[in-house]
């Protein structure tokens, strides 16, 4: 089975008044993990970066390429000596929530990109793996009803574009994707 990059979304309670200082260890814990195998990046979103959510809480956006490097992330010291500095300034446990699908890729706010870059991001997945696998099932498929066609060929293209397609288009473009002009 071959893996496939792996998001984390990670709550925490900050205490009042430890606001500078859990953003200081956490930006360090952020610089530490990018050093790791297979990260492929993380954003700190501070209570009220989104004005459509009322939330009180921080979060650490966090990814890697596959699960495995995540795990090593994970239980390495870095990570623990970094926990351990946080400690102080947070209260109660943290969340740990697994984040997967297509929406993922572009629900970074607040860098997310203007629609416009999404959508031609996202054009330029669908349309190369939609021609792929119209050549690669043409044959095959001809002589089916449209609407079978249409349901195995939308099933290939969604499952393309999650987990192949959409991760390396975001990877390649995410400099163009967040930047502001």
């Amino acid at each position: 089975m071959s893996e496939h990059a792996v998001t984390v979304l990670i709550s925490r309670n900050v205490k009042t008044g430890c606001e500078a200082d859990y953003e200081q260890v956490t930006k360090t814990l952020m610089d530490a993990a990018a050093r790791a195998p297979g990260y492929l990046g993380a954003q700190l979103v501070h209570p009220g970066d989104d004005p459509e959510v009322e939330d009180t809480m921080y979060h650490v956006v966090l990814a890697f390429d596959q699960q495995s490097n995540l795990n090593s992330w994970q239980h390495s010291s870095e990570r623990r000596q970094g926990m351990a500095a946080l400690a102080p300034f947070i209260e109660g446990e943290p969340s740990f929530k697994p984040m997967s699908g297509l929406g993922l890729w572009y629900q970074t706010r607040p860098l997310s990109p203007p629609r416009w870059k999404v959508a031609v991001v996202t054009w330029l997945g669908i349309f190369p793996t939609v021609y792929v696998l119209f050549l690669l099932t043409g044959d095959l498929l001809k002589s089916w009803a449209l609407l079978p066609r249409t349901v195995i060929l939308t099933l290939a293209v969604v499952g393309v574009m999650t987990w192949i397609v959409a991760p390396q288009l975001t990877r390649l473009f995410r400099p163009w994707l967040v930047s502001h002009r």
